[in-house]
């Protein structure tokens, strides 16, 4: 009796490639506005800060940042307007009460102008980060060093290490899961060509792939040159850190996996069925799993998993996540080779791989939940965030991904069982052989070894392609091979979604950062705060620009500088400057200063007491002539 196929058509087949395709675009639209290798540890503060004005030059330029790096001598520069290094190339860690933060001195004499603070470190959780800004002395100036354009992690050499750390994961879902699907839905699938050959190309590449990153990992964290990739006096430096650690031992776990493999297409494949193979069964399942374990735990000891809240218990929840991953991803590739390249599957194999998939899906959905509420952590950082958006498309595939496997499993349901029938063809094959080399004998021809070895050959292509032609008729098996095939399609892109999720600054650090910037410049202002007053006297020469800056611009005592300029820019040499300060909200003041003359358009006056943190007016009075002069008023806040 035939069974009856569900009549889905090709037609919703289609429709999924389609969203398949779809949703790629919209990866590719996302990642085309994404910054290369977004740093996961965030410059929340500096001092002097971006942009600033200070009228002395510092002694030092400190960095803040939200969470832990690591940083050497040449991690922090100093560049004057010509070019010239500013400071000493000695960072120093100032970090304290869980605070992070890095200085580095300034050289003595430094001249007035524009200067440039480029920075570039390394995250704990592994990726690279830079960042540079400008701070002035005395006034702004132009200034001959270029900001960097391209982030640390970035270029040719960015895009390379990505290439390779999807290869990685690639290979080790072919690897892992290849295996899991061998050992626990197919066992038979051990002697077959094609999948032991898939699974041996999963080793392979994550062989590659995780030599080429130890390679490249020196420039990608420092200097970015392609050319600096085959230089091993950089690989000593790589080796101490956790990320070179990481590769290290994934590559020896590797050499572990290939006997794992050498056994399982050797001996395993090679044994009868009984006692014996199910031993050997159970003593690879036990080995794979800690080999597949050890291998999981090297991305995350090294990279999300480790760094953050609750890192103890997100880094074996990281590796179950990986682990179900592999068995899901990993099965479904082996099924589609196992449905076009390998003799017929039988339909209690591909009913396994449906119970392991189901299996799998569950631990995905319960690692994932936890490590969404830990990477993102509220509701506006899913929406807001790269990371957030890059998540929900994560979930869209794997909704397309289930609703595949739901109509894949329909398919599953009407597969007859084949595998006997072929298994009966291929002894018939082999007898009709035996009893022709028989009539051969009877008959006295002479025997001919090179003419039986072509006629065998004949008949055994002959005998294949008659069993492809039977595969290829049986509707539930092409339908399933379609469903499958668009499921794979989907779990393409869902791989990359995930690599590019595993180098993008997590939401609940990116809003952190945020917050933190937010409450750091009220709270303590990084350097003097400067404000600009236009006036008019009335009289000749009377119009003119008041700069005064106030450092730190905080409670207690205070410097301040009053510059005053003429129209052109030129120092205006006013007679007499006199400064008020008053504090509406508290009705305190105005409190009288009068500073002193420094030079032709210069005045100054140190320790000027502030009693309290709040809006203040100040209030400048500026005489041209011995009869014109004018007040004029500005706020400024005082932290």
């Amino acid at each position: 009796m035939t069974a009856t196929a569900p009549r889905f058509g090709r037609f919703p087949v289609r429709v999924l490639l389609a969203v398949t395709v779809l949703m790629g675009t919209l990866l590719g639209a996302l990642l085309a506005g994404a910054t290369p290798a977004a740093a996961h540890a965030a410059l929340t503060g500096s001092n002097p800060k971006d942009g600033a004005v200070v009228a002395t030059a510092p002694k030092e330029v400190t960095l803040t940042f939200s969470e832990q790096i690591a940083m050497g001598d040449d991690s922090i520069r100093v560049l004057e307007p010509s070019g010239k290094r500013a400071d000493t190339a000695k960072v120093r860690d100032l970090g304290t009460g869980g605070t992070v933060a890095y200085g580095v001195d300034l050289h003595a004499g430094l001249p007035d102008g524009t200067y440039t603070v480029a920075w570039k470190a390394v995250s704990a959780d592994s990726h690279p980060v830079s960042g540079a800004f400008t701070f002035s002395i005395g006034a702004p100036s132009s200034t001959k060093v270029a900001l960097p354009e391209e982030e640390a992690g970035g270029g040719i050499v960015g895009f390379l290490y990505g290439v390779a750390r999807y290869v990685a994961y690639a290979g080790f879902v072919l690897l892992a899961g290849g295996a899991a699907f061998v050992l626990l839905c197919w066992q038979r699938g051990a002697a077959v060509r094609p999948v032991q050959r898939l699974v041996v190309h999963g080793w392979v590449a994550m062989t590659a792939s995780t030599l080429a990153m130890l390679l490249l990992r020196g420039p990608y964290t420092a200097s970015g040159s392609l050319a600096d990739v085959l230089d091993l006096g950089a690989l000593p430096a790589v080796l101490e850190t956790k990320t070179g650690a990481a590769l290290v031992s994934r590559l020896l776990l590797l050499g572990a996996a290939a006997l794992f493999v050498a056994v399982l297409f050797g001996a395993f494949a090679k044994r009868e069925e009984g006692a014996e193979k199910k031993d050997l069964s159970f003593g690879l399942a036990i080995g794979g799993t800690v080999v597949a374990a050890g291998i999981a735990a090297t991305w995350a000891l090294s990279e999300h998993a480790s760094t953050g809240i609750q890192s103890a218990f997100a880094m074996p929840v990281d590796v179950l996540h990986l682990l179900a991953v592999a068995a899901w991803l990993g099965g479904l590739a082996t099924l589609l080779t196992a449905l076009y390249r390998s003799a017929a599957i039988e339909r209690r194999a591909v009913r396994r791989f449906s119970t392991v998939a189901f299996t799998s899906v569950v631990v995905l959905a319960a690692t994932g939940l936890y490590q969404s509420w830990r990477q993102v952590g509220s509701w506006s950082a899913l929406t807001g965030t790269t990371y957030g958006q890059l998540l929900l498309l994560k979930v869209g595939l794997v909704a397309v991904m289930l609703g595949v496997a739901w109509i894949s499993r329909r398919w599953t349901a009407q597969l007859a069982e084949v595998a006997e029938a072929e298994e009966v063809t291929e002894a018939a094959e082999v007898a009709e052989a035996e009893e022709s080399a028989e009539k051969d004998k009877d008959t006295g021809a002479p025997a001919d070894p090179a003419r039986d070895a072509q006629l065998a050959r004949q008949k055994a292509a002959v005998a294949t392609a008659e069993r492809k032609r039977n595969r290829d008729a049986d509707h539930e098996r092409s339908g399933l091979r379609r469903s499958v095939l668009a499921e794979t399609g989907v779990a393409v892109v869902l791989l990359a979604v995930t690599t590019v999720l595993t180098s993008t600054e997590p939401g609940r650090t990116e809003e952190t950062a945020k917050a933190g910037n937010a409450q750091a410049a009220p709270a303590a202002p990084a350097g003097p705060t400067e404000i600009r007053m236009p006036f008019d006297t009335g009289g000749p020469s009377g119009k003119g620009t008041v700069r005064l800056s106030l450092d730190p611009a905080l409670s207690g005592a205070n410097d301040m500088h009053v510059w005053i300029e003429s129209p052109d820019g030129k120092a205006l040499d006013a007679p007499e400057v006199k400064v008020s300060f008053t504090l509406k909200a508290k009705e305190i003041g105005p409190l009288p200063i009068t500073p002193d003359r420094i030079t032709a358009g210069h005045w100054t006056a140190s320790a000027v007491q502030i009693p309290m943190p709040g809006d203040w007016q100040v209030k400048v009075t500026v005489r041209t002539s011995d009869i014109d002069q004018t007040t004029i008023d500005e706020n400024i806040k005082i932290g």
